[in-house]
């Protein structure tokens, strides 16, 4: 890859995160002027848990092509380091924060990538038609993954009274999980899909990330972008640094190089889910802390993406 095709990535990554920056800061606008409130945030969080992206993440699962060009070394190696940063951030949390009940948000901040929006894009950019390919069935089952993981990170401090059988009861009833596993078997059975129908889902899936961000933004305290303790940074340098590090360890060791590598590399890069904003609001965590890790994610994950792409190629070279 060639300057020219890195500086194309940088601008391509710059365009897909910008339009997210401008609806968190609407949202924090809305919020500073008191057209939304904070009954309008947990009312919409609630709706976009519940309705909006589960519908999004059906319809996703249910069209999308998982025979094409499909490498399980590349989902063993997106999951198996998705599985291993959750692991490492939930037993380090304690040395980042101080209050308990923000250890697993700091873990679902560094395990959990915005895969479904800014991964697929990198990808897609990159290499096109065979970089989605290369990414769908990774992507689909490593969100299973991590709102799995999530439930039992959040919950184990959120909720000190639920037991395994708790949080077995969270994780089958999560909406989010829900959706993913009905669009899979839907695809699989491969059955009809009337037009209106479509379109529904189309129009409620497409709601819910200009809404999730709003929220983020509604709930954002914009002096703690300023702030890097509370576990921000711990959770950035988590998901931009040590995540795909550790993905492309486990690539290597996997024998995977090339296109697939660096497949690999994109998906563990991507900056923290804002998904991840909705769970903790809805279970009653940290949001203001959540939607920093998001904002602080992104914005440095441009530089990220960006140099680990040009490290990768001239390791190759």
């Amino acid at each position: 890859m060639d300057s020219t095709n890195l500086l194309s990535t940088f601008l391509f990554s710059l365009a897909v995160t910008t339009p997210i920056f401008l609806m968190v800061i609407l949202g924090a606008v809305l919020r500073r002027i008191g057209m939304i409130d904070e009954t309008f945030i947990n009312t919409a969080s609630r709706l976009v848990f519940a309705v909006g992206l589960p519908v999004l993440l059906f319809f996703s699962s249910a069209t999308t092509d998982f025979g094409a060009a499909a490498d399980g070394r590349i989902l063993f190696a997106v999951v198996a380091g998705a599985i291993a940063i959750f692991l490492l951030s939930l037993l380090t949390a304690d040395g980042f924060v101080r209050d308990r009940r923000d250890r697993g948000v700091l873990a679902q901040a560094a395990f959990r990538g915005n895969l479904v929006i800014i991964g697929l894009a990198y990808c897609a950019n990159a290499y096109g038609e065979s970089g989605v390919a290369m990414a769908a069935l990774p992507i689909a089952i490593t969100i299973v993954l991590y709102n799995v993981l999530s439930v039992i990170a959040l919950n184990r401090d959120l909720d000190s009274r639920r037991g395994m059988r708790g949080v077995f009861s969270g994780v089958v009833r999560n909406p989010l999980i829900i959706g993913i596993v009905a669009g899979l078997f839907y695809g699989w059975i491969e059955g009809p899909m009337p037009e209106p129908v479509q379109r529904a889902g189309n129009y409620l899936g497409e709601m819910s990330l200009p809404l999730a961000l709003l929220c983020v933004g509604g709930a954002l305290d914009l002096k703690s972008l300023r702030q890097v303790g509370g576990g921000a940074l711990a959770a950035t340098t988590w998901k931009l640094i040590v995540s795909p590090l550790v993905g492309v360890l486990i690539a290597l060791a996997l024998g995977l190089e090339g296109q697939a590598l660096a497949v690999v590399f994109l998906l563990a890069a991507s900056p923290t889910a804002t998904a991840s904003f909705v769970m903790v609001r809805a279970m009653g965590g940290n949001a203001s802390l959540a939607a920093t890790m998001i904002v602080q994610s992104t914005v440095f994950g441009l530089v990220t993406v960006t140099l680990g792409l040009w490290i990768l190629q001239a390791l190759a070279s």
